[in-house]
This record gives C-alpha cells, sequence and structure tokens, in this order.
C-alpha cells in the first residue's frame, strides 16, 4: 500500500548525523520537528515542541547513571536510536539517543502538538507515547527506519521561540535537577509544563 506523505520527499528524515552531538543542542533542535509513527498503514504525526536533554553517566537525572545494564544497553549504542521504557509500571516514555556509541545520552521527547491523525492528549511523554502507538516494542528501534522516525517539517518551517527550564521529575539527582535542560515552544498549548 502507498502512503501519501505530507512532506516533500523521505530525503527529509533527519540523518544519523543530526543525532551524533551534544544532547542539548539535539534536544533544542528537535523542537518543531515531525515524529512520525506509521502503524497499520496509518501515519501519525506529531510536532515535537518539549524535550529534556540526559548527558550521560555523569548526569545523576540519567538513566545511563546506574551504568549498562540490559534496561540502558540501547542508550550507550550508536546515536539515532529510541529508548523506550515504562515508567512507574504504566506509562511508556520515549528517548532518541544522541552522540558517539558509549557515551549513553538522550534526549526525552515530553511533547507533541498533533499534526495528523492523533487521538487523545500529547501533553506530557506518558501521553504522546500512547496516541502515537509507541511502546516497548520500539526500544531499541532506529529512527532512519521506514515506519518510525522524524523529519525535519515541510516548506522549513521554523520552530518558534524556544525556552529553557529545569527537567521534570528528577529532584533525586541532586544538582542536576535544578539544570536547564528542558527546552520547550514558548506558548505552545501543547507543552505539559511552561
Amino acid at each position: 500500500m502507498e502512503f501519501e506523505r505530507p512532506f516533500a520527499d523521505p530525503g527529509e528524515m533527519l540523518p544519523r548525523s543530526f543525532y551524533d552531538r551534544d544532547a542539548a543542542l539535539v534536544a533544542r533542535e528537535l523542537l518543531g520537528k515531525w515524529l512520525i509513527h506509521i502503524v497499520a498503514g496509518v501515519e501519525l504525526i506529531g510536532r515535537i515542541v518539549e524535550t529534556e536533554a540526559y548527558l550521560g553517566p555523569h548526569d545523576l537525572a540519567a538513566h545511563s547513571s546506574e551504568g549498562l545494564t540490559p534496561r540502558t544497553r540501547v542508550l550507550f549504542g550508536p546515536p539515532g536510536y529510541a529508548y523506550v521504557y515504562l515508567v512507574y509500571g504504566l506509562h511508556w516514555c520515549m528517548n532518541v539517543v544522541t552522540e558517539r556509541e558509549g557515551n549513553a545520552s538522550a534526549v526525552l521527547v515530553r511533547a507533541v502538538e498533533p499534526v495528523q491523525n492523533l487521538p487523545g492528549r500529547t501533553c506530557g511523554p506518558g501521553l504522546l507515547c500512547r496516541a502515537l502507538g509507541i511502546d516497548g516494542r520500539l526500544n531499541g528501534h532506529d529512527l532512519l527506519s521506514a515506519d518510525f522516525f522524524i523529519v525535519a517539517p515541510p516548506g522549513g518551517r521554523e520552530a518558534g521561540e524556544t525556552a529553557a527550564a529545569p527537567r521534570v521529575g528528577v529532584a533525586y539527582s541532586g544538582i542536576w535537577a535544578q539544570q536547564l535542560l528542558r527546552f520547550y515552544l514558548k506558548g505552545n498549548p501543547f507543552v505539559s509544563r511552561p
């Protein structure tokens, strides 16, 4: 079955080199990009409006601070893969692995603005995963694949004005809890926490 894409051509998919950079930079530059998941022939598309950067094993808020475990193995792999995990045994969360292999840095996608075929709320990492059909089966999935990927929006649309704030839910991480590593589009109604 052929799908009519809402963007010019598949060449607009973000290349591996986009992810192979500092996590905070990638987190900022993901704002405004489209996250696409094709499920049963239907394109689910959300515009990324909020992210959080996790800077590797030295960042006490990052899962990789636990070291290399079966759960964190994807984080230590090459950039451009999805790290999907269950939080509180209830909600799936999706991260993009960044930086070179072994660095274990990632960007959590916290909120998306619905673009196409997204039912329900999308203003929070668990809600966006539910709406986009993202679960543990996508852990370790290559984001340069044909069914789950991120693209620059059509027409080179600018993201808009961005802001930085402390990350959410990481009070246990000491000084890392106050780092301005959460990025969002100012004034966007789909941001989980302005």
